[in-house]
């Protein structure tokens, strides 16, 4: 458990010397989300560091109190980054509504490329004024059978990003990760491997 400012937040991490990725799970999730498919125990044995925080807009998380409100969730990011990995220019993978905190995150703050499967709220004009000037990789991962998050509008949000991969995962949901996660785990090397150079 980390103590964040006024919240209480159990985090995975691995503390090694590199790059750091943070992992931002959606509204129903933990961050066990990313150990139950494999990722975090892949990334110990290449040794990448990376934290998987349970945040406080998670519906199950295991951190309290719980707030929906983006910016202080954003301020609970940054506050756990620090913690670990000091002034570290992290990768964030955010899904569904952690992909929304995670653009939250890089109006205010540096990050070094951004994986995010389907976010929710991608169009939000505060948050569409700021893509044009990203300089990083992105990869958007989305699940052919999303029904929560239209393709068209991760169809525009690409487009309106500088380096962005749209990635479709044929047959998957919309935690597209679930379905494919072999295929998740190669799109997350490939992308945090662009933000090392």
């Amino acid at each position: 458990m980390l103590n964040l400012g006024p919240y209480r937040c159990r985090v995975i991490f691995n503390d090694v010397l590199g790059l750091p990725l943070v992992f931002l799970h959606g509204y129903m999730f933990t961050g066990d989300v990313w150990r139950n498919i494999g990722v975090l125990e892949l990334l110990e044995e290449k040794r990448i560091p990376f934290i998987a925080l349970d945040m406080p807009y998670g519906m199950k998380s295991n951190c309290s109190p719980k707030t929906t409100d983006p910016d202080v969730n954003v301020t609970v990011i940054r506050d756990a980054v620090h913690n670990v990995f000091g002034l570290a220019e992290p990768v964030i993978v955010g899904a569904s509504l952690g992909g929304y905190i995670s653009l939250k995150y890089i109006v205010r703050y540096s990050v070094k490329g951004l994986l995010l499967v389907a976010p929710v709220r991608s169009l939000e004009e505060d948050l569409t004024r700021s893509y044009r000037s990203l300089r990083i990789p992105v990869y958007i991962i989305y699940g052919s059978k999303d029904r929560i998050v239209p393709l068209g509008e991760m169809q525009e949000l690409a487009s309106k990003m500088p380096n962005a991969k749209l990635v479709i995962y044929e047959d998957a949901e919309h935690p597209a990760y679930l379905d494919h996660p072999d295929k998740f785990m190669k799109d997350l090397l490939e992308l945090y491997e662009k933000a090392l150079h």
